[in-house]
């Protein structure tokens, strides 16, 4: 049995190369099916009917994202940087940012309050910096809403029984735990938002050739994926997964 699924296992791995082998040269001449390419463009990735504006939110974080104001797009891109630059760069620490934010907003308290009232004779009134409560409270619910549905979509990939979805999710926490392992927190959190702040715009951009080109790969990736289920997955014994009903 190990034997025979070495052998396929060999097969398919060889299937593979000699397919990506045979794909290159015609993805270089610029030779497309004509009818697969007009189905491709009747319908856009993953089934998307929308527009990108509208899938990101469309509010003022979708025009932030696909830089519709570039000055402010591009003003908060740069705050991310420096905020990045400082912690990863320059070794400052978050406590000691704050501690130095605080001290040099009570200097100028301080002077504004004595200096004022040594000209003018009487005390001024010194503006006083005051979160509101809502920000916190819409900050915290922000999160955990999308925490719990991050772990609800892990645990329906968890129990539906589909070993395809399964090892999917599986891999991307793999892949994001050897992520965390080159680099920080700190770090992979400022190239996601590297990643959110360029990839839309410029998917937005040239939509049409990245459409095409992730259509072609997810076709190659499909077809081995059916030569792998028919060569060794599907000859993996499965359990009895029906329980009767304690009455």
């Amino acid at each position: 049995m190990s034997e025979h699924s070495e052998s396929a296992t060999e097969k398919i791995m060889s299937s593979i190369m000699d397919t990506i082998a045979e794909n290159l040269p015609k993805q270089k001449s610029g030779k497309f099916d004509v009818g697969s390419a007009s189905d491709k463009m009747k319908e856009k990735l993953f089934g998307r009917q929308k527009t990108i504006h509208r899938v990101l939110g469309g509010g003022k974080s979708a025009d932030v994202l696909l830089w519709r104001n570039k000055k402010i797009s591009s003003s908060v891109l740069a705050l991310a940087t420096a905020i990045w630059v400082f912690f990863e760069w320059l070794d400052y620490h978050f406590l000691t940012i704050v501690s130095f934010a605080l001290v040099l907003g009570m200097v100028v308290q301080f002077v504004w309050s004595n200096f004022s009232s040594a000209l003018s004779g009487s005390p001024s009134k010194v503006p006083r910096v005051e979160l509101p409560e809502e920000l916190f409270v819409n900050i915290a619910v922000a999160v955990g809403t999308q925490i719990n549905k991050f772990l609800s979509f892990l645990q329906d990939v968890s129990c539906e029984r589909n070993l395809k979805h399964f090892v999917l999710a599986i891999v991307g926490l793999w892949a994001a735990a050897v992520t965390g392992g080159w680099c920080n927190f700190l770090t992979v959190i400022y190239i996601g938002f590297v990643c959110a702040h360029t990839l839309p715009v410029l998917y937005e951009k040239y939509e049409d050739q990245v459409d095409d080109f992730l259509y072609n790969i997810l076709g190659l990736l499909r077809d081995q994926y059916q030569k792998l289920d028919q060569g060794v997955l599907s000859k993996i014994p499965k359990g009895n997964m029906k329980f009767k009903k304690s009455e």
